[in-house]
């Protein structure tokens, strides 16, 4: 009776697929990582803690030839406790030339030395009291951090802003942390008239003013600063409709006018991706306003809440961008050490619209590349360290914070199964107190275990808060008729999770082309797991539909008079002699090593059972064993 190791073999077949996946992941989140300094010195300020911003209005003239801003911000507030003094995230690099109430009274500040701008105000506050400031300023906005941009596109100036974790500050002053979302704004963009301009919200009106024009943008739902952004530059405004009648809304594209007709094709798919979104997730937030994209220069994207930026319109960028307008932008991470709430989530999303408009088998080769991606390094955690939150790839790891976080929702899904789990994110995005809002992982968490019915804690230790993924190795044996007993056992990558618990997906297969199958529910290693199975079963495949994250797993059928479990590999890890034992009278007729991408290192002396594996480089490797009774790939450790 022949015996599979389905693995192995797709070993030597994943990683061309997974590097093809990795590049398009790569360009979609250039944007959203950016090139900003690898470890940036920016922890929540403490000083703009005492205050809420009810309104912000911003008034920016800008020339997209012309790397400047001058800019007028008033800011509405209301006092948390009692104050004196209001500070706000400002670089140096930009000079504020007045701040006034808005009856026009000077009021005294500093610009300091740790980018903020402290006024002093006119009268002490006590909680709960508003106020409002006009501040006035102007300079070439820092470069750190690439937030602001001047640049071209087929000859023609182009102006963009990108803010996304540290760069608000960069360009006009504001509250940047992840701790207050400004409850409405109005934007009036002032540029040469030859421009059009992209920002959030909808457009109110435009006013001509000879050789220049400002048009003026309302924005009427909570947003954070990160989230707040312009584009100015000739663009063409195409404008498509979304959503279920009578509850439809516009669709605003500003597309480079050479681009236009090439593109026109592909932003076809926006409006179907929305209604499948909404379908699945509930109404768009912003549905009183617009959704919409902005071309601009990078090669990916960016959420702007109701206007993403694009640095192209692939049907992948489309969805990934849209679905930040749910999870990122209705409810936004409350930290950057949640940072997977948001990027997890449109990662995830992405994925799904293949689900829906390319079937399972490209939902599944999908997932694939994600977990051969994911498990190219050992270790490496969903949710970030305080340290690990300063550092912006770190923040934006593709790796982590994308394709591991959209897997472990996949497991998620796996594992509560798609009625409530997908009614858990709903209730999680209609919260009162975090829709419109913030939210931390254990939000996420309470939201899923409530209608789950069930703790999910070891689920969140195992696959969030620590490290690593494990590598099963599955044993099948048909122990009576119509019954299959399974053994499985299980190694960790990484040392900060012990054991994994989780629903483990196989296939079993017939000799009259039957196919069954079945979740094994493995809550400890060597556990032993008896299913019923209508028909003798003739080979098995482990998660035939890439549903968990692991790796270098192996799975077997065991002959009726040969029980796998009795083979033995020791000592493992092994210095330099490995040994086999095997049950009595089993005759090999083949032996070999092989690497864990599936790579023959060594074929090995079959007369033997024992072996000088010294010269081996260390790590892991599968020791492969072909007899007249059944096939047995066993892991091992060379140290």
């Amino acid at each position: 009776m022949k015996k599979y190791c389905l693995p192995l073999l797709l070993a030597f077949v994943l990683p061309l697929s997974a590097q093809h996946a990795r590049n398009e992941k790569q360009s979609l989140i250039e944007s959203e990582r950016k090139s900003a300094a690898s470890m940036m010195n920016v922890q929540v300020n403490p000083n703009t803690l005492n205050y809420d911003i009810t309104y912000h209005k911003l008034e920016f003239t800008v020339d997209p030839a012309v790397y400047f801003i001058t800019g007028k911000v008033t800011t509405t507030f209301t006092a948390l406790s009692t104050m004196s003094t209001v500070t706000f995230d400002l670089t140096n690099e930009l000079t504020v030339s007045s701040v006034k109430t808005t009856s026009n009274t000077n009021l005294a500040f500093t610009q300091n030395n740790n980018d903020e701008l402290v006024i002093t105000l006119p009268v002490t506050l006590t909680a709960g009291s508003s106020y409002s400031v006009v501040i006035s300023y102007s300079g070439e906005p820092s470069t750190g951090e690439n937030a602001f941009t001047t640049s071209t596109h087929n000859g023609t100036p182009i102006l963009w802003t990108l803010s996304e974790p540290f760069g608000a500050r960069d360009w006009w002053p504001c509250k940047q942390d992840l701790n207050d979302k400004i409850d409405s704004l109005d934007v009036y963009i002032t540029a040469p008239a030859a421009y059009t301009p992209a920002t959030n919200g909808l457009q109110v009106s435009v006013v001509d003013n000879g050789a220049t024009k400002t048009t003026h943008f309302h924005h009427g739902y909570p947003v954070t600063a990160y989230l707040v952004a312009i584009a100015v530059t000739n663009y063409t405004v195409y404008t498509q409709t979304a959503g279920t009648p009578p509850n439809t809304f516009p669709v605003v594209n500003y597309v480079y006018p050479e681009s236009l007709a090439a593109n026109t094709a592909n932003m076809a798919v926006t409006p179907p991706i929305m209604t499948f979104f909404e379908n699945t997730f509930g109404p768009y937030p912003f549905a009183t306003e617009k959704y919409g994209h902005a071309q601009f220069g990078w090669g990916g994207g960016m959420e702007h809440v109701t206007v993403s930026f694009m640095g192209n319109f692939s049907r992948g960028l489309i969805a990934h961008e849209l679905g930040h307008q749910w999870f990122g932008n209705k409810v936004t991470c409350g930290t950057w050490k949640d940072i997977w709430l948001n990027e997890g989530f449109a990662t995830y999303m992405a994925s799904m619209v293949i689900e829906q408009f390319d079937g399972e088998a490209a939902f599944t080769a999908d997932k694939g590349d994600m977990i051969s991606y994911i498990t190219s390094q050992p270790g490496g955690a969903v949710y970030l360290t305080d340290t690990e939150a300063l550092n912006v790839n770190r923040i934006f790891s593709s790796r982590l914070s994308y394709d591991k976080g959209a897997m472990v929702l996949n497991m998620l899904r796996f594992k509560m199964g798609d009625t409530t789990f997908f009614q858990a994110l709903q209730n999680y995005l209609n919260d009162p107190e975090l829709s419109h809002n913030y939210a931390v992982t254990a939000n996420l968490k309470t939201h899923l275990e409530a209608v789950y019915g069930a703790s999910l804690t070891e689920f969140f230790n195992d696959w969030v808060y620590n490290q690593g993924y494990p590598s099963y190795n599955i044993v099948a044996h048909n122990i009576a008729a119509g019954q299959v007993q399974f053994t499985i056992n299980q190694t960790q990558s990484h040392p900060s999770v012990t054991f994994f618990e989780m629903p483990v997906p196989v296939r079993v297969f017939g000799a009259g082309g039957q196919q069954l199958d079945l979740i094994l529910d493995n809550t400890s290693n060597g556990q032993i797991i008896v299913e019923n199975v209508p028909f003798t079963v003739t080979s098995v495949s482990f998660d035939p539909t890439n549903e968990l994250i692991s790796d270098n797993n192996s799975i077997s059928l065991s002959a009726d008079d040969f029980d796998i479990t009795a083979v033995r590999l020791y000592p493992n890890p092994v210095a330099s002699q490995l040994t086999l034992d095997l049950p009595a009278a089993v005759n090999i007729h083949e032996v070999a090593i092989y690497d864990m991408v599936g790579k023959k290192v060594r074929s090995l002396n079959t007369a033997q059972l024992s072996w000088d594996v010294a010269p081996l480089a260390s790590g892991a490797y599968i020791l492969r064993v072909e007899t007249e009774k059944g096939v047995a790939t066993l892991k091992f450790l060379k140290g």
